[in-house]
């Protein structure tokens, strides 16, 4: 019985029920007989994004008064395409340099970013390993997440200033999120892994507390939430209202413990300006 729920839920989350093709036409307020899709980028594992955000989406339903459902992609091409091109997400959990190609190609607005000073990518390797420096790389096996994501941009960028070019000194293995590159070097099927450091916090103690971080690149702003041009000026301002008082009522501090953020913060968009380098390599997508 629980196996056939759980087979029910994913197939709503992944059924392409509200492809859109063009700018739909919904409810101008929250409220409304359709529910908002609320897009996550594809961080790690279907399942183990379901199983954090889902108490934040469920937060979110409750306090606005109006069903709010998560819906992903299988990896971050299709997931920008979503973005950009099916106008699918009327909410949009994405990557910073995603969050500016989709402000400026599909008309997203901020509404507030992670609670953070800031989030850089890293890369760690096994503590026994015999790896101690960024120049070690040479010749090794590094798993990345998707090629398009944040964490590779920032690692191959790092790579470069260490004097390593990425694409002919060691061999990058492109595993599917986070997770999955964290397991790769602990399991011993890459020498080292590249992820963000928010998913590597947040990763099981065993596996964190087994690995040593070797490198840490820029620092970027945090995940930002943004609302689809189609969503109302009011319906936007009430979710804001919403994340921010998060940290401050009970029932919200509890779902930020279990989604592991400090709380969210109203933003000036033009903060992920700096991310166009990074934009810039996504494509016209």
């Amino acid at each position: 019985m629980y196996g056939r729920h759980i087979l029910c839920f994913f197939c709503c989350i992944f059924t392409a029920c509200n492809i859109y093709g063009a700018v739909p036409e919904r409810p101008a307020a929250c409220t409304g007989p359709e529910p908002l899709i609320f897009g996550f980028l594809p961080l790690v594992s279907s399942e183990k994004l379901v199983q954090r955000f889902a108490p934040l989406v469920n937060y979110l339903s409750d306090e606005l008064h109006t069903p709010v459902r998560i819906e992903t992609a299988p990896d971050f091409q299709e997931f920008l395409h979503r973005t950009n091109k099916e106008r699918r997400y009327d909410l949009l959990f994405t990557a910073p340099h995603f969050f500016y190609q989709a402000r400026h190609n599909a008309g997203y607005r901020l509404l507030a970013r992670v609670k953070s000073p800031g989030m850089p990518a890293i890369i760690v390797v096994p503590g026994h390993s015999d790896i101690h420096s960024v120049r070690d790389l040479a010749g090794r096996k590094l798993a990345t997440v998707d090629p398009l994501g944040l964490a590779t941009l920032l690692v191959r960028k790092l790579l470069i200033e260490r004097g390593l070019d990425p694409d002919r000194d060691l061999t990058l293995v492109s595993t599917p999120s986070h997770n999955a590159s964290l397991l790769s070097s602990y399991y011993g099927v890459t020498d080292a892994s590249a992820l963000m450091m928010p998913p590597f916090r947040v990763a099981s103690a065993e596996v964190r507390e087994s690995m040593r971080v070797l490198a840490t690149t820029e620092s970027t702003p945090h995940m930002p939430v943004s609302a689809a041009p189609w969503v109302s000026e009011s319906c936007m301002d009430d979710i804001t209202r919403v994340l921010v008082r998060m940290s401050s009522t009970p029932k919200g501090q509890t779902v930020l413990n279990k989604i592991n953020f400090r709380g969210f913060v109203r933003t000036n968009p033009d903060v992920y300006d700096r991310l166009e380098w990074a934009a810039d390599l996504l494509g016209p997508e």
